[in-house]
Order: structure tokens, then C-alpha cells, then sequence
């Protein structure tokens, strides 16, 4: 999977919403690969999209189609100050719920020191996740480098996600959040998308 993750300050969310609307109207039927896009604009007016395709390569080819280029350079205009890029093949999902379901999305970005151990234990099996934060329906991380990375979380609602972070972690699962929090360089940005944007073919 590839994923870019588009990030800038808005001044009319309505707007964008409407671009991203008319994208997938009108251009997404010859957008091969695109497995969907995950999108909002936070209550302090910072827009995040994680565009979704099955491979760079494809969605390469959307990005030189003429009509993705029309389509970019007015919604470019959009933004008070230039949209940054960040392109991903190092892409893990992990899906306990259906995600298209998500009320609440909070966008994570940051920096770890060892991204290979916090892979590890983001997908241990042994932690039983569901039982213990059922409001969460999926999540979707990628790296972009030197311990950087974008990671999505998917909740039924927001009220259910803050009671979620209020609960005290049994154990084994409070060792691996602190490990966790331990291996994070610096603190990170956390970007609450409270009326998400989810749109799929």
C-alpha cells in the first residue's frame, strides 16, 4: 500500500470538502489503485488527507493525469499558506472494526527512536486491544523516514474515544503504552478530525 498524507491550513473547510467531493465524482473512476482517502479539517483550521492507492506507481500515474492537475491547482488555492507532502510505502492497517463507521479520526505524527520495536508492539498479538478500547475501529500508520511517522485512529465516536483514554490499562498493556511513549522523541502532534471525511470507491 502507499499512502500520502497531504497537511496545510485552510481557511474554508466547506470548501475543501467540496473539492475532495468533486474528486471523487469526477476523477476518481480513472484514479487506478485508489483504495480511499481519509480527510478533515481540525477546529484550529489544519487540514490532514491520508490518500490511500495500492501501489506508489499508481498513484504516480494519478499525479500526471492532465485532469488531477487542473483539479489540484484550484484547490491549491484553498490553502492560506503552501501544503506539505509526505509519501509512504512503509504502510501498516490494522482493522478491528469497519472504518468508514469512524464518527471521531485523530491524526498522530512523530518520531520514534526505534520504529522496528514500536512496530512490534503495536501488532502483538498477546495484548487484547479490542476488549480492553472497543470504541477504536481500525488504525492506519506509515513511516516516512528516519523514525517519522503519520498514524490515523478510527473511533465510533469522540465522546466514546476521551472516556476510552480516561480507562486504566491492565498491566501488560500499561507496560507497552509506557514503552511506547518511551521509544517517542519529543512530543507529538496530535490532529483531531471530529467530523471526518471518509470517502472510498
Amino acid at each position: 500500500m502507499f499512502i500520502q498524507v497531504i497537511q496545510g491550513p485552510v481557511a474554508d473547510p466547506d470548501k475543501v470538502k467540496a473539492a475532495l467531493q468533486r474528486w471523487v465524482k469526477d476523477l476518481s473512476p480513472g484514479a487506478t489503485g485508489w483504495l480511499g482517502t481519509t480527510a478533515g479539517v481540525t477546529q484550529g483550521g489544519q487540514f490532514v488527507a491520508l490518500a490511500r492507492f495500492d501501489s506508489q506507481d499508481h498513484a504516480q500515474a494519478n499525479s500526471d493525469r492532465p485532469e488531477q492537475g487542473e483539479w489540484w491547482a484550484e484547490t491549491a488555492h484553498l490553502f492560506t499558506d503552501d501544503p506539505t507532502f509526505g509519501n509512504s510505502t512503509d504502510v501498516t492497517a490494522d482493522l478491528t472494526g469497519d472504518p468508514s463507521d469512524a464518527g471521531f479520526v485523530q491524526v498522530m505524527q512523530g518520531r520514534s527512536k526505534d520504529p522496528e520495536r514500536a512496530r512490534e508492539l503495536m501488532s502483538d498479538d498477546s495484548i487484547d486491544w479490542a476488549s480492553f478500547r472497543p470504541e477504536i475501529l481500525a488504525s492506519v500508520g506509515c513511516g516516512h523516514g528516519d523514525g517519522a511517522y503519520t498514524m490515523a485512529i478510527y473511533f465510533t465516536s469522540e465522546k466514546a474515544a476521551r472516556e476510552g483514554e480516561g480507562k486504566e490499562a491492565p498491566p501488560e498493556l500499561k507496560a507497552m503504552m509506557d514503552e511506547m511513549m518511551h521509544l517517542e522523541v519529543g512530543t507529538p502532534a496530535f490532529y483531531d478530525l471530529t467530523d471526518p471525511w471518509l470517502f472510498a470507491p
